[in-house]
């Protein structure tokens, strides 16, 4: 997992993130800065708990669909690729395979 992390202003100057209370959009920012190389978090509820977020937090980013959410717990960040982009000699596939599957670029 990479030690940096990128946010483009396009997501985080749009009105529907804005729109969000300050703890979603901090929790947004820890969400993406601990996910893995492809967006994918496998422990939300830890990283909560670590920031102090509350459950309707994860809610709002959900509802606003700037993460997404699988049966498995699992959340991506949605505009992983807009952004963050890693070389090819950076890159560390995700061990999410089967969410990965579900996702189309």
């Amino acid at each position: 997992m990479a030690e940096r992390r990128m946010f483009a202003k396009a997501i985080i100057d749009s009105d529907a993130f804005l729109d969000m209370p300050a703890s979603s959009q901090n929790l947004y920012f820890h969400l993406s800065m601990r996910a893995d190389d492809d967006g994918f978090v496998g422990n939300h509820k830890k990283i909560c708990r670590m920031v102090g977020a509350a459950d309707d937090d994860i809610k709002v980013l959900l509802s606003k669909r700037v993460i997404l959410g699988f049966d498995s717990g699992l959340i991506v960040i949605k505009h992983w690729r807009i952004n963050n982009y890693l070389r090819g000699d950076r890159y560390k596939p995700t061990v999410y395979t089967d969410e990965m599957k579900l996702l189309s670029i």
